[in-house]
Parts: structure tokens; sequence; C-alpha cells
């Protein structure tokens, strides 16, 4: 099996950003413990800030025929709550992509509440910090 986890904006922060809201870890240290948990998948990373960049790798990743990737855990951080553009991508892969969020986003501010994404996403994992990450991979498995 093959996943691939997508960040966007600001979380190449994790660790130091708001670490009241995000935790103290940064994800390249997740990342290596969930590697180790799940040896029998192949587990690619990739973030950007630029929204366009995001969208190309989601393409090069899910949209083939034969898709690279049995499925693609997103994280796309405020372009969640504004990007009609990545909804339309994810709309057109055919590897199936879970929507993660480290904190709960209902609990947050009310631009967080609605998600441009969601409608187009197999499920959707909020709130159990980075372990939201872990929860999406058990989803896909």
């Amino acid at each position: 099996m093959k996943i691939l986890i997508v960040n966007g904006p600001n979380l190449n922060l994790l660790g130091q950003r708001e670490p009241g809201i995000y935790g103290s870890e940064s994800f390249e240290n997740y990342l290596e413990q969930l590697r180790k948990r799940y040896p029998e998948i192949t587990i690619d990373y990739y973030q950007s800030n630029v929204e366009g960049e995001l969208i190309n790798k989601l393409q090069e990743g899910g949209f083939l025929a034969a898709p690279v990737y049995d499925g693609i855990v997103l994280n796309a951080g405020a372009y969640t709550h504004t990007s009609i553009a990545l909804h339309d991508c994810i709309r057109s892969l055919k590897s199936p992509v879970i929507e993660v969020h480290i904190s709960n986003v209902h609990t947050r501010e009310e631009f967080r509440h609605h998600s441009y994404l969601s409608p187009v996403c197999k499920g959707v994992i909020c709130g159990f910090g980075l372990d939201s990450y872990r929860l999406a991979i058990e989803a896909l498995k």
C-alpha cells in the first residue's frame, strides 16, 4: 500500500507555530513515527504553502488511470475554507482523499466551520492532534 500525506500552508511550522493549538512536535518527527508504525505502507510526504503546487502534487499522485497512491491524507490548512480549486481537484482524483485537521476546527473561529473540501473527500478527521493523520491512515487501510 502506498499513501501520500499532503500538508498545506503554514504546516511547515508545526512544533513552532501556536503550540497551544498545534502541539510542539514537528511533522517530520511525527512522520518518522508513522513510518515505523506502518512499515508495510510506503508513506510519502509533501508540503507547500502554494495552492497551485498542492493541486499539481495531488493530480500527479491520484489522477492517473492507475493512480500512484492508494489513498491521500490531506491537511489543506486554511485552504480548506477558501479553495474551490482544491475542491475541483479532489473531485477529479481516482485515489480516495481523507481530510484531516490537527485541531477541532468546529470549536475555533466561525470561518473555520465551513470546508470546501469535505463534500468531495471520503471522510474528515479533526481534533485529535497529530494523531488525526494516523486515524486517516487506519481509515485508508
